[in-house]
């Protein structure tokens, strides 16, 4: 598989994020592009990481399959052949799309990132090891760091246009979404994390916390988008080795963000883009977390 930086397909291209590059389809359709970039504290390396685009991709659509009797959701099909046979204009782009492209229904995306935290870790750790907090809200007091949480904590963010996503409380997200919303997209993300933390503890993984993106169709339907469940948009524990009271292992780019603290206390980087270069030894061993997150969960190796 090749290691893609950018997309260049024969279709309009409406956005690009962090990793994702998003084009328009006819139909109120459109097609997700998971490239092989990384980002980091905000950041997007200069150097892909190997068959990334293709771990996030597979792992959604992994979990889609999972989910469709509990959530709606907008994957039409993750198929390089199903896609084309529904987009013709990509058949000269087989090689480009295979793996990491999926074809989705449209929709209004809420303008709230739903994470739920089963596991006191990152950020909500450090507000309360510091205040007993989170989101300015008192936690009970006693709580170690990466210890279960039961019940699991909604804790909803603003999405951010740059920078940093802000936790704000299950009160600010009624205002700017209204109560009913509100109420069923915690039901939806408590469901739906309920459902993935038990079928990933069966395979030996702890999901510590997560996050959840959902929009409206246009018949007024409210689907799951995005990315579900992956490495990227998760804390991905091994169970075997679980501890608390100190940090986890991961599946996920910890290599890469160890490198980079050493980079920043080093004083060889202030944090800003650019990164600095990364080692190869980096990127492999970031790209073998995300295989190896892939073939515990789903039980397959990728190949394309």
């Amino acid at each position: 598989m090749l290691l893609m930086t950018e997309s260049d397909l024969p279709l309009k291209r409406i956005a690009r994020g962090k990793v994702r590059d998003v084009y328009e389809v006819e139909g109120d359709r459109l097609l997700l592009v998971a490239t092989d970039r990384v980002s980091a504290y905000d950041v997007v390396m200069a150097e892909p990481i190997p068959l990334k685009g293709a771990v996030l991709t597979q792992t959604s659509a992994w979990w889609f399959r999972q989910l469709g009797a509990l959530v709606k959701h907008h994957m039409i099909s993750a198929d390089g052949d199903e896609i084309i046979s529904h987009v013709p204009a990509l058949a000269g782009h087989r090689q480009a799309i295979a793996g990491r492209s999926m074809l989705c229904t449209r929709g209004t995306v809420f303008p709230i990132e739903c994470v739920i935290r089963g596991y006191l870790s990152g950020s909500a750790w450090r507000e309360y090891a510091k205040q007993g907090t989170l989101a300015g809200e008192k936690l009970p007091s006693g709580l170690k760091e990466s210890g279960r949480l039961d019940p699991p904590i909604f804790s909803p963010a603003t999405k951010a246009e740059s920078g940093h996503d802000e936790n704000i409380t299950v009160g600010r997200m009624r205002e700017i979404l209204g109560p009913e919303v509100t109420a069923e997209l915690e039901r939806l993300t408590r469901a739906i994390y309920t459902k993935g933390r038990d079928v990933a503890l069966e395979r030996g993984i702890i999901i510590a916390d997560t996050k959840f993106e959902f929009g409206r169709t246009k018949a007024g339907e409210i689907i799951l988008i995005d990315e579900v469940m992956t490495p990227d948009s998760s804390r991905f524990w091994p169970a075997d080795g679980y501890q608390p009271g100190k940090p986890q292992p991961s599946f996920d780019k910890q290599p890469l963000r160890d490198w980079l603290d050493v980079e920043r206390h080093a004083g060889r980087w202030n944090g800003d883009a650019p990164a600095p270069k990364l080692p190869p030894e980096i990127v492999d061993a970031t790209s073998k977390r995300y295989l190896e997150a892939y073939r515990r969960l789903t039980g397959s190796t990728l190949s394309f």
